[in-house]
């Protein structure tokens, strides 16, 4: 019985990864979640709509990452910006995340996803702070993929944060000024010890990257669907996979004879 039950999810996975290189997944995906305002106002709902259905699309695609192999996925949830927004939005936005951290990771023992929270927490209710301590926690040991949401994030915060660090290592005499290197700056982000990401995705057709991980995204490459966050789907997400395997990555250099 188990036997066939293996056989029949091998030829299902197999169908699945159909036109996919196993071989070349990409370790990082990082994906800025637009569109979930405009998903709603299509559909003559409300914006507190949009973000729900855009919340769930994430557990989906965190599954999917996590079913294929991939190791990090990297989403913007929430900018240090988005502080502008109207209080019900914002409000909203701080309700569903605490929902799904109470109720998503308290399944992903059985997925094996390990969450990370990327920006300062500081600011949040103390409610939710505990939520998101408590998903991590919960999370910590499970070795699938590597879910880091980016919340209250902006890339230039990170970075001034970073600098501040190394800055008081040398006032305290830890290190030299001659110590710093690309390295050091890299191991005071938020991503310490994680590869940088290989593809980041935006979708909604935006074409920009808005103060998300401006110094991880020197070598990614970049994919832009038309759909908005909450109809991007699994097959889209396989799409991009594709597109990203027919690149060749130089990385400043040039490709030798055989990789053209």
């Amino acid at each position: 019985m188990y036997d066939r039950i293996y056989e029949i999810e091998k030829v299902e996975r197999v169908e699945f990864m159909e036109g996919i290189d196993e071989a070349n997944l990409p370790k990082h995906i990082a994906i800025i979640l637009d569109g979930n305002r405009r998903w709603a106002k299509d559909r003559g709902l409300t914006t507190k709509d949009g973000h729900k259905a855009g919340a769930d699309n994430l557990e989906n695609i965190a599954r999917v990452c996590n079913k294929i192999g991939i190791k990090y996925l990297t989403v913007y949830a929430f900018s240090t910006e988005n502080w502008k927004r109207s209080k019900s939005e914002v409000s909203a936005l701080m309700a569903i995340l605490k929902l799904h951290l109470d109720t998503f990771f308290k399944r992903t023992d059985t997925e094996n996803i390990k969450l990370n929270l990327l920006g300062d927490i500081s600011p949040l209710s103390k409610s939710l702070q505990n939520s998101v301590k408590r998903a991590i926690e919960r999370t910590k040991d499970n070795t699938g993929l590597t879910l880091n949401i980016a919340f209250n994030y902006g890339g230039r915060d990170e970075i001034t944060k970073a600098v501040k660090q190394i800055a008081n290592k040398i006032k305290n005499n830890e290190i030299d000024i001659e110590d710093i290197n690309e390295d050091m700056i890299s191991n005071h982000l938020y991503t310490a010890g994680m590869p940088e990401p290989d593809l980041f995705i935006r979708t909604s057709g935006e074409l920009r990257t808005s103060n998300f991980l401006p110094w991880q995204l020197v070598y990614s490459e970049f994919y832009f669907p038309q759909k908005h966050w909450p109809e991007f789907e699994e097959e889209d997400l396989l799409e991009a996979i594709k597109a990203y395997q027919k690149r060749t990555r130089r990385f400043g250099g040039r490709p030798d004879e055989k990789t053209k």
